[in-house]
């Protein structure tokens, strides 16, 4: 069955040689091979500010430069995010990315009582991880806590589950088979819409 998709590059090099770009292709290429509705996002691409406040985040309009992602986001029913990981997490501009995005009214809404409404129900999403350690030193010698912390307190806040993970790790190592390897298996992600 056909998906929507949005595929969110987030490397904040616009390098068009680095290895997530690839990684985001190949899985777009997969996705609309198989007949799926694929919305691309290239955070590098955008120009857009951080917020530094409360009142920012909760009452000022999202930047005009993030609204069509923001409406790709709302559309969509699968959520790729794919970056590097920089000190143990997401790098900071796809942070900031999340945070303009993710705004109340449109990921969650807050309630008078309990816990707030979750907007994005409905909707799952794959973090692709490109690392230069091990990814199983990742998962299991640090618990993946960066990670953890995107899938709990981000995308699991708003609504969005499943969150399934693909981890690349020694990418640096790489030979050019096992590049070639790991953009077969986005190609195949995508064209599963997973």
């Amino acid at each position: 069955m056909p998906r929507r998709i949005v595929v969110i590059q987030g490397h904040p090099d616009p390098e068009p040689r680095r290895l997530c770009r690839a990684l985001a292709d190949a899985y777009a290429e997969g996705a609309q091979e198989a007949g799926h509705s694929v919305t691309r996002v290239d955070i590098a691409a955008l120009d857009f500010p951080l917020l530094r406040t409360q009142h920012a985040f909760e009452h000022e309009p999202v930047p005009d430069s993030l609204r069509p992602a923001q409406e790709a986001i709302v559309a969509a029913e699968h959520i790729v995010l794919v970056f590097p990981l920089w000190l143990g997490t997401m790098p900071a501009l796809v942070k900031a990315f999340l945070e303009q995005v993710m705004r109340p009214g449109v990921a969650f809404a807050y309630q008078e009582k309990g816990n707030p409404k979750l907007l994005l129900g409905g909707r799952s999403a794959r973090l692709v991880v490109t690392m230069g350690m091990p990814a199983f030193v990742y998962r299991f010698w640090y618990f993946a806590h960066g990670l953890k912390g995107l899938e709990r307190n981000i995308l699991r806040f708003v609504g969005i589950a499943p969150v399934r993970e693909t981890l690349f790790g020694m990418v640096g190592a790489a030979s050019e088979d096992k590049r070639r390897a790991w953009l077969e298996k986005m190609r195949v992600l995508g064209a599963k819409g997973a």
